[in-house]
């Protein structure tokens, strides 16, 4: 398992790099934005400036031809100075030299100019935590519960009724369920906050906030764990070896615990570990309709501003809870069930 685990870390570290590589190069491409365009003359320079610190632009006292892309042309007390672009693997090298040395990701230039992108989403990164850890709290117990009824009460009025509700809420996506929570809620009725509440709101109002958030997180992955749990139950019910364990003496409720259940769960116990590593995911589309102002928002406006160094560390976390989750999901199957381990080495 030791040298299985280092296997798979490496080659995720190798992902990680390839992804965030690519990302990289295409998002330079699009060219460095002067965001500081139609401001005082002071402004640009300093914007510049930062550039140049980060190694993406260089300045000439004259026009120099064939070098790279005129950004600018600035006055100073100094004279006139010519900013250029530099080439992209120029760049890049300056990117992974500051990353690797200095663990400087860069500084934001539009969302919160000249601050560390770095600590732009240590600001937003807790309450993405906490809306979707809480969400994952409820949904998980929730569609277990009533996975394991609907597959005890298997072809009975209960297990139709919620295979229906599941499938009709499985097939609305989250945006849907939040636009309706939303719209019946807070606007027609003002029964909940319309939009996330600030941090100098009250703690019942910061309360009434989490709901619409969680509850709408929460429904996917109850219909998902519901649908899951029933069928693999459902499938060990008409074992071989659960019949023999009834003939053996055990009553029907002693051969569901110590047997149905305890195998039903070794491929859903996995999910829930990768569940709980993927809440740092966070959610885009509902932090941008609900005002959140956690990562997922800040994905967005970062893309929407052009704000690269900031885009590069959400890609990168994104991509590290992607991963992180395989992961453990992975290492989770030796752990739970010693067969698989012991397969891997032999």
């Amino acid at each position: 398992m030791l040298k299985y685990s280092i296997k798979r870390i490496f080659l995720a570290l190798i992902t990680a790099f390839i992804i965030l590589t690519l990302t990289f190069f295409l998002v330079k491409s699009l060219g460095i934005q002067d965001t500081s365009f139609g401001q005082k003359e002071h402004v640009r320079i300093a914007f510049f400036a930062n550039q140049i610190n980060l190694g993406y632009v260089v300045r000439f006292d004259h026009e120099v031809s064939g070098y790279g892309r005129l950004l600018a042309t600035l006055t100073d007390s100094e004279g006139v100075w010519y900013y250029y672009e530099r080439p992209l693997i120029e760049q890049y090298g300056a990117w992974l030299k500051n990353i690797v040395t200095k663990w400087d990701w860069g500084t934001s230039t539009v969302i919160e100019p000249n601050v560390s992108a770095i600590e732009i989403i240590k600001q937003r990164l807790p309450v993405s935590l906490k809306i979707n850890i809480v969400s994952v709290v409820i949904s998980v117990p929730l569609g277990i519960a009533l996975g394991i009824w609907a597959g005890l009460k298997k072809n009975t009025w209960i297990d139709h009724t919620i295979s229906t509700l599941v499938m009709i809420f499985i097939s609305i996506p989250y945006f849907v369920i939040v636009s309706l929570m939303m719209y019946f809620l807070c606007f027609k009725n003002q029964l909940l906050p319309s939009i996330w509440p600030s941090p100098n709101a009250t703690t019942g109002y910061k309360i009434a906030g989490y709901i619409i958030p969680v509850v709408s997180l929460s429904f996917g992955s109850v219909c998902g764990y519901t649908r899951f749990v029933r069928a693999e139950l459902c499938e060990v019910m008409s074992s071989e070896y659960l019949l023999l364990a009834r003939t053996k003496g055990l009553t029907k409720n002693q051969a569901i615990t110590r047997h149905a259940l305890k195998n039903a769960f070794v491929p859903i116990l996995p999910s829930i570990l990768a569940e709980f590593i993927g809440v740092f995911g966070g959610s885009m589309v509902l932090e941008k309709l609900y005002g959140i102002n956690g990562i997922g928002d800040l994905y967005i406006s970062a893309i929407n501003n052009k704000d690269y160094n900031v885009l590069m560390v959400d890609m990168a976390i994104f991509t590290t809870v992607g991963l992180l989750a395989g992961i453990i999901l992975d290492l989770s199957y030796g752990f739970i069930d010693p067969r698989i381990r012991m397969g891997e080495k032999k």
